[in-house]
């Protein structure tokens, strides 16, 4: 069932309001959207490394220095997370989503005219960075909304356009600076990634009610309630005799029409009055971000498992094609193997999606097993020793990668987490604590590498990382188990509690009508004596 508010000119400019979550709908145009959002954010990330030689050249700075544009970038992304969710509560997705695309596209294009590599850290690394956190962020939120059944398949293929963005973008931006050079090609990056401002208009927000049925439904009155009502409107039929009523005791055989006294309507309406304010709930209050989360204990440990994780996400990437040089590898085999790893991962993000949309699932422990595959992965590195072992490991290392990466932020709006309703919170703080992990990893592998001499120790700390991330994921499940318990415990304490300290009502006679008609006779005696 589905209800739509038609208001404003633009379509896309009103909400969508649903009785249940759709699956669908208006939901596979925000996956389109978040399909080239992904890409023009992630997929130029990674495809970034094309401009690190001329820049390198045009700056006469080392690598190091030039690889901490996209640290900087990656960890203002992930730092401002919390404010992305804020401002998203505050303005609406489409609102934020749109002036990051500006953001990304202003930083890219100022920077196609930088004269040092600071210009870079400011441009691309601060201005740019704060754009892909407004735009990623909203999008995989409002999408995670739109779909319930088939959230987990539906996000995974939308993600897929980083792996595309991979696969595409390098060699055509490759192609392209040998034309009109690397200032030029970045100016063009630049003007590209202002399409995501077309993806944000795209995001329709949207409205569940589903809690009007419940609301319409009458509350069953407590028993002290009824007893007050039954006993007001008996009164007022004892008193009321002389006009004919009959004498009842059920409210539901007091005819409508009946003429009470003034003195027995005052007390009849002040009850009736106390019940409807107990009937009516107050309406919650919006908050822009809500730290309640961190009380979870399971969304602690979840948090936990993407700090650690985001260790092994980033260093395999930057790190194959310097490991297959050290083994002898030419150049041309070794962008194939950089080429095989992004094509495995479309295949992983896709695999997952499928398998986490079957029902009934326990979506957790399915990542739980991925995450201890992709430590195997990164285990085996270090062990490859020729061309097909390296391409057997970057293959294997692709596919598991895409597992995880395309669902663990999806995954907070599941109820072994924290749920859809506290899903735009969430991300926030979990992208948060990330950004520590994303801004430490690449430098601690480079600190290793120096130090060791070998590019194998790089993927040993990326392993160790996601073993630690792959213990704390296995605390989640029993952590909200434990929680839900101690809830239900509470409940179940606050009713007693409750149940004992009830009003004690008096004894009263069997028969307490004769008591009110005795009443009512001698205030009837009363009355003609005088």
């Amino acid at each position: 069932s589905k209800m739509t508010v038609k208001a404003g000119k633009m379509p896309c400019s009103t909400p969508n309001v649903y009785t249940k979550v759709p699956d669908g709908g208006w939901g596979w145009t925000v996956a389109f959207a978040f399909f080239f959002v992904e890409a023009l954010t992630y997929g130029i990330l990674k495809s970034f490394g094309v401009f690190f030689k001329d820049l390198m050249e045009s700056f006469d700075e080392t690598n190091s220095r030039i690889s901490w544009i996209i640290s900087i970038c990656v960890f203002v992304q992930t730092f401002t997370a919390p404010l992305s969710t804020v401002l998203s509560n505050r303005f609406g997705h489409r609102l934020v989503v749109m002036a990051g695309g500006v953001l990304i596209s202003t930083g890219m294009v100022i920077a196609s005219f930088a004269r040092s590599v600071v210009d870079m850290y400011v441009t691309i690394g601060l201005i740019s960075g704060l754009g892909y956190c407004l735009s990623f962020l909203p999008t995989v939120t409002i999408l995670s909304q739109y779909f319930d059944r088939r959230r987990s398949l539906v996000t995974a293929v939308a993600s897929t356009g980083e792996c595309f963005a991979v696969f595409s973008f390098a060699p055509a931006i490759t192609a392209l600076k040998e034309q009109i050079g690397w200032r030029y090609s970045l100016l063009a990056v630049g003007l590209l990634q202002l399409s995501i401002v077309v993806c944000g208009s795209l995001l329709r927000p949207i409205v569940i009610k589903e809690e009007e049925a419940a609301k319409a439904q009458p509350r069953e009155e407590p028993t002290e309630t009824k007893y007050m009502l039954e006993n007001e409107q008996t009164r007022t039929s004892i008193e009321s005799i002389d006009s004919g009523v009959e004498i009842t005791t059920s409210p539901s055989n007091v005819p409508g029409k009946t003429k009470a006294e003034p003195k027995s309507e005052e007390p009849k309406e002040h009850v009736q009055m106390l019940v409807e304010t107990d009937s009516s709930p107050a309406e919650p209050k919006t908050t822009l971000l809500d730290f309640s989360v961190m009380k979870d204990c399971s969304f602690i440990c979840y948090a936990f498992f993407g700090l650690f994780a985001t260790l092994g996400f980033f260093a395999p990437s930057l790190y194959i094609i310097p490991l297959s040089l050290s083994l002898g590898i030419g150049k041309d085999h070794s962008a194939y193997i950089l080429s095989a790893m992004a094509i495995a991962e479309v295949f992983g993000r896709v695999s997952a999606g499928w398998v986490l949309n079957k029902q009934p699932i326990r979506k957790v422990y399915i990542e739980l097993i991925c995450v201890i595959l992709l430590s195997v992965a990164l285990f085996a590195f270090p062990f490859a020793s020729e061309f097909w072992g390296l391409m057997t490991c970057s293959i294997f290392f692709g596919f598991m990668l895409g597992t995880v990466a395309g669902t663990h932020i999806p995954l907070l709006a599941e109820d072994d987490v924290v749920g859809i309703e506290k899903m735009s919170s969430a991300a926030g703080v979990y992208v948060f604590i990330q950004s520590l992990a994303g801004l430490a990893g690449p430098p601690l592998a480079g600190v290793l590498v120096d130090t060791t001499q070998k590019y194998s120790s790089a993927f040993y700390s990326c392993a160790a990382g996601m073993v630690l991330g792959a213990v704390f994921l296995s605390l989640v499940r029993p952590c909200k188990v434990g929680l839900c318990q101690q809830q239900r415990r509470q409940q179940q304490q606050s009713t007693e509690e409750s149940t004992a300290a009830a009003v004690v009502v008096p004894d009263l006679p069997d028969d307490f009508i004769d008591m009110d008609i005795g009443k009512a006779e001698n205030s009837g005696k009363a009355s003609d004596s005088a």
